[in-house]
């Protein structure tokens, strides 16, 4: 087994069906079969092992009761797919059943011995814990600036997940002059070894200076003090190149299909 499978057979094992003690992203878990069903104030999710293990009819069945359950809710919902998800078909049902399929990223994971330096910040720019509501609202209107889209809802989020266990939840934001120009977060999961990394998004005008390679530097610091052995990543075309200079390793692919209520 190459070191690549080896990690990617490490995140199979402990981070597609855990449900986590103390969820600290405000999410009710609950299994349906093979499938983990999870519903958030703002966006359903489903979470699945490598092999799903159901196929055809009774894989088409599944995925509409999935569908089904948010319909009623009025809620879009989340399918998370990996390039090496059983079975092979499995995106074209989704398709079928009205899942959209968004971005595909790159699922980083590394050793988070070899991730921790002292970050390295441009001249007027300091990194800082935060955990109050208005800074979670701050970091919202600075990623609606970056997105060019209402991310109102994130403040919420990120609220929401501080106050429900906040010793599993990190949120750092770099500010210069009294703004947010980038944030990000780090989320630990009990019973694993693993914690993900999240966030890293910077204001135009404030990106490459070396700021997110300080938001990851410190989360890994954050990351070592707790015995974290792993540090995962969702990446972007646009971050995956940074991480993996940074020592993470690409084991795959990740791709979200998402079903969304019909609009009114």
């Amino acid at each position: 087994m190459t070191d690549t499978d080896s990690l990617l057979a490490a995140f199979d094992e402990q981070m597609r069906m855990g449900i986590p003690a103390n969820p600290s992203d405000g999410g009710m878990y609950e299994r349906d079969g093979p499938v983990l069903r999870v519903t958030y104030p703002f966006r359903g999710f489903i979470g699945t092992p490598r092999d799903i293990g159901v196929r055809g009819a009774e894989l088409d069945r599944l995925i509409a009761r999935q569908r089904d359950f948010f319909a009623a809710r009025g809620d879009a919902v989340e399918w998370k797919t990996y390039g090496h998800d059983l079975p092979l078909d499995l995106p074209q049902r989704l398709r079928a059943a009205g899942f959209v399929p968004e971005e595909q990223e790159t699922l980083l994971v590394g050793r988070t011995e070899e991730m921790v330096a002292e970050p390295v910040l441009p001249d007027g720019v300091a990194l800082r814990r935060v955990t109050a509501d208005g800074d979670m609202r701050r970091i919202a209107a600075m990623e609606s600036i970056v997105w060019s889209q209402d991310w109102s809802w994130l403040g919420d989020d990120l609220i929401s997940r501080v106050t429900a266990a906040p010793e599993e939840i990190v949120v750092l934001v770099a500010e210069a002059d009294g703004e947010v120009v980038s944030a990000a977060w780090l989320v630990f999961r009990p019973g694993t070894e693993f914690a993900g990394l999240w966030g890293g998004s910077t204001l135009p005008g404030w990106r490459g200076r070396g700021i997110y390679r300080a938001l990851v530097a410190a989360r890994a610091g954050l990351a070592a003090a707790r015995g974290v052995k792993f540090l995962q990543v969702d990446a972007s075309d646009d971050s995956a190149p940074i991480l993996r200079r940074l020592g993470f390793h690409a084991v795959g692919t990740t791709t979200p299909y998402v079903w969304s209520p019909p609009r009114s």
